[in-house]
């Protein structure tokens, strides 16, 4: 059996190259409250719009979200799309390397959807791209940037969705490259003919795109296992992993027994990006030496964490970690909230029981004294304690390259173990005013070493009648001074 407890801390450790198919995902929300007079269709009262990196680049950010780092290589534009794509990588703490090539003479790839936040139902989307095959030069610029970030990469991934950067000749030379240097390589499929992956460790095709494949419908899991078998033996590919909605997965590997893995049940809330969420996974299985079948389970939970959120949402360690973990190991995880819906559940609850919702936050690095006297006395002045806790990447912005010493999860779960803490919520910003405004405490508690103006929420938690408090402080207890006199020691 392989050790998921133990392994999954590799993830962070590794590295991961993606090469597909870049895209701008946009969307626009609104409220749909009449009949166009000019058409016969309904007119979206737009509100807000958000924009997202998608096809390859939703890949690696759920590669961010496991903590594994990445490098991206594919084709934008010479647009203000591909420019805002470009620079939606820059804020990933140096997670994600993309290394885009321009071509002028094709848009960057944006699709925009309209959606009904009343129905949650999406209305439109509209499509701008050039799905022309790469000329010979671009080829030559996307081999010359992947072959060089190959080496130091312990996966590769071609990320398929048909707009012309995965050429025959990329594909060919890339999976050789691969397999010379004993890389694992998993292809996210376009088309119906896999034979264009002719080596490839691993295919990952949802039923669909499988009935396309093999040119005839599947619908049982009989089915299902002599389709995949076909196509692994025509295509001479390790592994097909076939994803089937509710109904789980399929891993067919050749030369084993294939394996059915079930779905976990979840609220399905969006399926978008669901297959750049298992691609992402099984890569970085592969890349810390696990199994393909290993590789595969930890796919099929991070499906689950991903489809339970609104949009192309990546599933994060922590997420994954709680669907593979038994419950006897992570009994007090109850108190780590990981999904943001959730987290309003558990708001809500408390206050429809009239309870006092207390909050405070920082790195929490190493446990000690001074943490405990904090967290002791927020809680004397609450009903429930929710402690906001620094992502790995946020805590490496503001403590410097060296920290955390410990990662989100270890800490994560340290603070749950303590009876003051009701909850435990992750955030990767430097700041948590965003979830204090999610929050919406009673209380904000800080240690005595900030001026009550300084406090990060103060405005948001008095504007609605309740107050900041200030903790005093044990006398040199910072874990930066522990870490210094451990240095010394040494």
């Amino acid at each position: 059996m392989f050790d998921y407890e133990k392994r999954l801390n590799e993830l962070s450790r590794q590295q991961v190259l993606c090469v597909g198919d870049v895209m701008l995902d946009r969307y626009v929300y609104g409220e749909v409250a009449r009949v166009s007079p000019e058409a016969p269709t309904v007119v979206l009262a737009a509100r807000r719009e958000e924009i997202a990196p998608g096809g390859a680049g939703n890949v690696v950010l759920n590669l961010m979200g496991l903590g594994a780092r990445s490098v991206l290589v594919g084709v934008i534009g010479g647009d203000e799309t591909g420019r805002a794509l470009a620079g939606s990588f820059a804020n990933s703490g140096g997670l994600i390397d993309a290394r885009l090539v321009v071509d002028s003479t094709r848009p960057t790839t944006m699709k925009v959807r309209f959606v009904s936040e009343h129905y949650s139902t999406h209305l439109l989307r509209a499509d701008w791209e050039d799905a022309r095959a790469l000329d010979r030069e671009r080829e030559d610029e996307i081999l010359a940037r992947a072959l060089d970030a190959l080496s130091a990469c312990g996966a590769l991934v071609l990320s398929d969705y048909g707009k012309g950067v995965l050429t025959k000749r990329v594909i060919d030379e890339l999976i050789a490259a691969a397999r010379k240097l004993k890389k694992p390589v998993v292809v996210d499929p376009k088309g119906n003919d896999y034979r264009i992956y002719r080596g490839a460790s691993m295919i990952t095709p949802n039923r669909a795109e499988l009935s396309r494949a093999v040119r005839r419908e599947v619908l049982t899991a009989e089915e299902v296992v002599a389709a995949a078998a076909e196509i692994a033996e025509s295509a001479d590919v390790a592994a097909i992993l076939v994803t089937r909605s509710e109904e789980g997965m399929t891993l067919i590997a050749r030369g084993a027994a294939p394996v059915h893995i079930p779905a976990y049940p979840v609220k399905v809330r969006d399926v978008s990006g669901a297959g750049d969420t298992v691609v992402a996974t099984v890569a970085a299985m592969l890349a810390i030496g696990a199994e393909i079948e290993a590789a595969a389970r930890a796919a099929n939970a991070a499906a689950a964490a991903a489809v339970g959120k609104r949009g192309a949402a990546a599933a994060s360690f922590s997420e994954i970690r709680a669907f593979l973990l038994p419950p006897a190991l992570r009994a007090h995880e109850e108190k780590i909230a990981l999904d943001p819906d959730l987290l309003d559940e558990r708001l809500d609850e408390w206050r429809r029981a009239g309870l006092r919702i207390g909050f405070t936050n920082g790195c929490f690095d190493l446990l000690h004294p001074g943490h405990l006297k904090v967290l002791k006395e927020a809680r004397g002045f609450c009903d429930r304690l929710v402690v906001g806790l620094n992502s790995d990447a946020s805590a490496r912005r503001l403590k410097g390259p060296e920290r955390p010493i410990q990662d989100e999860i270890a800490r994560a779960h340290m603070l749950a173990a303590l009876e003051a803490v009701d909850l435990v919520v992750i955030f990767a910003e430097d700041t948590p005013l965003e979830l204090i405004g999610r929050v919406r405490p009673q209380v904000l508690v800080k240690g005595g070493d900030y001026k009550r103006d300084d406090v990060v929420g103060r405005e948001i938690v008095e504007a609605a009648g309740g107050e900041v408090v200030l903790v005093e402080l044990l006398p040199d207890t910072s874990t930066t001074r522990l870490v210094e006199r451990s240095r010394h020691k040494v």
